[in-house]
């Protein structure tokens, strides 16, 4: 179970505080399917780095009671002077795994080729992307966080991502956050929509589509 409770967070900026996140109480139980939808700006990114510990919140209080990935595909923690091959080298080493189990699934997988053994600094955000996928699919995970599900790569490349995440991985709690609607329906069975930093909840996909639209 991930649980969240009274969560806020605020920014402080220029014109002054900034609200992203209002107070946000939710759990997610274990095999749950969370879509959260949510246009450009409402928070979901933010939402999503708390979840996963990168950033912590302004107030409130997470509960973690299985092990949670980083957003797929986030590449911010990489150490630009080491190889690609390196940078999974220490992230193994973080999660206790033997990198030497996952090394040809990631070489393979990233499609990096020679690269993986260039500097991280020299790679576009593109290659960033598939390393960090890769690595993301390598060090299993009970819930997968996911902040939009076509942010990788080229079309082919893409499915070759959802097809390792949502088949090989249905089993697993996934949270999703987008402003596509449509991915939101075909990955979920759990409905919210964040909006002026607070969650609303929804049974059903339609109706969380129909609130949504109000905000467009």
């Amino acid at each position: 179970m991930i649980e969240l409770n009274e969560i806020s967070k605020t920014y402080t900026t220029q014109s002054g505080r900034h609200h992203v996140l209002d107070h946000i109480s939710l759990t997610i139980q274990r095999g749950d399917k969370l879509g959260i939808l949510g246009r450009n700006g409402a928070g979901k990114s933010t939402l999503i780095r708390i979840l996963s510990g990168i950033e912590p919140p302004t107030s409130g209080r997470v509960t973690r009671r299985m092990t949670i990935s980083w957003p797929l595909a986030f590449a911010g923690g990489f150490q630009g002077s080491l190889t690609g091959i390196d940078n999974f080298k220490f992230i193994s080493r973080v999660y206790g795994i033997d990198y030497r189990s996952k090394l040809d699934f990631v070489d393979d997988f990233s499609e990096l080729g020679k690269f993986m053994r260039e500097p991280v600094k020299r790679y576009s955000s593109g290659m960033r992307a598939r390393l960090a996928f890769a690595i993301s699919m390598a060090i299993e995970f009970d819930c997968y966080l996911i902040d939009e599900v076509s942010a990788v790569g080229d079309s082919r490349f893409r499915e070759k991502c959802e097809n390792e995440l949502f088949l090989k991985r249905g089993d697993r709690t996934m949270i999703i956050v987008s402003h596509q609607p449509e991915q939101i329906r075909q990955h979920c069975n759990r409905f919210c929509v964040l909006e002026k930093g607070k969650i609303i909840n929804f049974d059903k996909a339609d109706s969380a589509y129909d609130y949504y639209a109000q905000w467009q």
